[in-house]
């Protein structure tokens, strides 16, 4: 393990350590639906998907760059007679237009990925504000409901919705119960006839 990675570890476990034990059991929560989904994966999906992945990484960009670079570079050698073995020809006007289409993807193709991991984080912080949020209003609701039976001058009543409310939600057995109705939706999904 490098420095980097030790000292990313004691940071990450100081964060840890301070975080309330409800954001904790929140992300855990955001973890497991992560992994649960990993392992649902196949394989072969998996192997297919870092092999597109590789394609949106800058050093691809790179390669690609260096590689046409050589390719000119050999072929107008060959050209001129410096090189004695044989080379597939590299002619700016018929294949520069290629060239430029495959870099300009490759570009738009790399500023996508980091777009959509941008995105991943911001839809990840955004749940877990999400989840704090609904935590915190179950416990002014309970604050409210404890003030309103401490208060002599107000009335006391039983407020079943307010009772309710104030339970937090634990964000597990959401999760379970959303995948258990989702995978019986896709089993009594009915069957579209083929005419």
């Amino acid at each position: 393990m490098n420095v980097k990675t030790k000292q990313q570890t004691r940071f990450n476990i100081q964060d840890m350590e301070a975080l309330p034990e409800h954001v904790l059991k929140n992300i855990e929560a955001i973890i497991a639906l992560h992994a649960h989904y990993e392992e649902s994966v196949p394989a072969h999906q998996r192997i297919l998907e870092k092999i597109a992945a590789t394609f949106g990484k800058p050093w691809f960009l790179y390669a690609e760059i260096i590689f046409f670079t050589a390719w000119g570079i050999c072929s107008h050698l060959a050209n001129i007679g410096a090189l004695t073995w044989e080379f597939p020809r590299f002619d700016l006007h018929e294949q520069g237009i290629d060239v430029a289409s495959l870099l300009i993807s490759t570009g738009v193709l790399i500023y996508q990925a980091r777009q959509e991991e941008l995105g991943t984080k911001n839809s990840h912080l955004m749940l877990q504000l999400n989840l704090l949020t609904e935590q915190k209003v179950a416990k002014l609701i309970a604050l409210v409901e404890e003030l309103r039976n401490d208060l002599p001058n107000v009335k006391n009543r039983h407020d079943p919705e307010a009772e309710v409310m104030q339970q937090r939600t634990d964000p597990q057995v959401v999760l379970d119960i959303l995948q258990e109705n989702l995978k019986q939706a896709v089993i009594t999904e009915p069957e579209v006839a083929v005419e």
